[in-house]
């Protein structure tokens, strides 16, 4: 009877994930089998799940109309440059709250907490204003400058973790060795702590990647404009470009999972070493 049950909860189980699976891999089949469709084909009735002629024409009149190539060299170098120096600002920030105790320590905590909870587009216009007056609007620098600014906060608290779980005996040690504190830092501290350092930038880089509303707000010419900003653009009051739009999703996933599938062995180690404290 054990036996019975067992297998009958195995197989409501697997049935659950299986559901669960294409529900959510159908969206991205979906999106990339439109993006190989004709555009005539793409509303075409009855749908057709599997296209019968594949075709690259919404591909090539993304690089060779919309000049997405564009698009995609500003999102790489902005979300990789801010998502850099965002993890590299954090990880020292991190260190001091993990190694030193100093009056402010709680309030600097719970303020890093708190920005978390407050909505992007509330800043919208103070902050518009202030790049405005800063002349970083319609800049990458200025859109670099705000991303590592909003992605310090919660790095911060998520790589104090980290340091949190490594012993402060093996710093000591190095010290003793004949090491500075940056020395013990950067020669023994950050070695170990790899796998959260690569979690943290790449939770910067995709935050960075596929932000919208600061993006849209803070670039105008299609020189700076980002990927999202140029997805946003295939959408008009009156028609929706989804030929176009499909392939420009495709390739804007793209980058993301070859990123986590190269990196998943140092994010799943990085997160669940970090989400033993707080």
């Amino acid at each position: 009877m054990i036996g019975k049950e067992t297998t009958a909860g195995r197989t409501v189980k697997f049935a659950f994930l299986g559901l669960w699976l294409l529900f959510t891999v159908f969206p991205l089949y979906w999106i990339t089998v439109t993006s190989l469709k004709a555009p005539g084909d793409i509303f075409a009735f009855p749908l057709a799940y599997w296209p019968e002629h594949f075709s690259l024409e919404n591909y090539s009149e993304l690089f060779g109309t919309a000049d997405f190539g564009t698009y995609l060299t500003n999102s790489l170098v902005v979300a990789t440059v801010a998502g850099a120096v965002a993890t590299a600002i954090s990880m020292l920030s991190a260190y001091v709250l993990a190694r030193f105790e100093f009056r402010t320590k709680s309030a600097l905590l719970m303020a890093a907490l708190v920005t978390q909870m407050i909505p992007a587009f509330i800043a919208l216009g103070p902050l518009y204003l202030l790049m405005t007056d800063l002349r970083l609007v319609d800049n990458r620098l200025g859109l670099i400058l705000v991303y590592i600014a909003v992605c310090i906060p919660f790095c911060t608290v998520m790589l104090r973790g980290f340091f949190e779980n490594i012993p402060d005996a093996l710093e000591e040690a190095a010290m003793i060795d004949g090491l500075s504190r940056f020395g013990a830092l950067f020669r023994v501290l950050l070695p170990v702590m790899r796998p959260g350092i690569v979690a943290a930038f790449i939770f910067n880089f995709v935050n960075c990647w596929n932000e919208l509303f600061l993006s849209v707000t803070l670039m105008n010419s299609d020189t700076n404009k980002t990927i999202p900003t140029a997805l946003n653009g295939f959408i008009s009051s009156f028609n929706i470009d989804w030929g176009s739009m499909s392939a420009a999703a495709v390739l804007t996933i793209l980058p993301t999972m070859l990123l986590f599938a190269f990196a998943s062995r140092h994010i799943v180690q990085g997160l669940t070493s970090g989400a033993v404290k707080g």
